[in-house]
């Protein structure tokens, strides 16, 4: 029996092979891979959360397709250098949402054993490491004499603000 492909359709397409000699024809999905979230058509929002230490985080495609962002949100605190590290640790990978969809993430942003610590006028969070993100200042995060980071960790992006906190609570026991 000889394989042969049939012509190429576009890559978002299905492939068609043609199995030749049997009469049979099989057709395999070709995977449809999601562009990346136009910044402009996301919303990013950021709120204190249960402590002076937790911020949540979220993330909304304003826009009328899906699209993707990374799995692990973007934050970065003032001029110091570096972004939360995800727990459990993670590597980049897409993050589905949905035409009107939201996401969401909580960051820790100082280590309760933490003996000392920095402290920032803003936080910017972005849905994708390719958007310079939204600034947060640290007054409208209710602390207004800043915010105090040291070893910052962030969850990977939730359906639910409840799953959200749920896995920074699991992730720093």
């Amino acid at each position: 029996m000889r394989i042969r492909p049939a012509l190429a359709a576009p890559a978002a397409a299905a492939l068609t092979l043609l199995l030749t000699g049997t009469g049979v024809t099989a057709a395999v999905a070709a995977p449809t891979a999601l562009a990346t979230c136009r910044e402009g058509s996301v919303d990013v929002t950021a709120t204190r959360g249960a402590t002076a230490h937790v911020v949540r985080i979220s993330v909304t495609n304003e826009s009328g397709r899906a699209c993707v962002v990374d799995r692990i949100p973007t934050v970065t605190f003032g001029d110091l250098d570096g972004a939360a590290q995800p727990v459990p640790p993670s590597e980049s990978a897409p993050y589905r949402l949905a035409a009107g969809g939201s996401a969401h993430a909580a960051v820790r942003t100082l280590d309760p054993a933490a003996e000392e610590s920095r402290t920032v006028a803003f936080l910017t969070v972005a849905g994708d490491p390719s958007h310079h993100g939204e600034r947060f200042t640290a007054a409208s995060l209710g602390s207004p004499r800043g915010i105090r980071v040291w070893e910052p960790v962030t969850t990977l992006w939730q359906p639910t603000r409840a799953k959200a906190d749920a896995a920074l609570a699991a992730a720093t026991r």
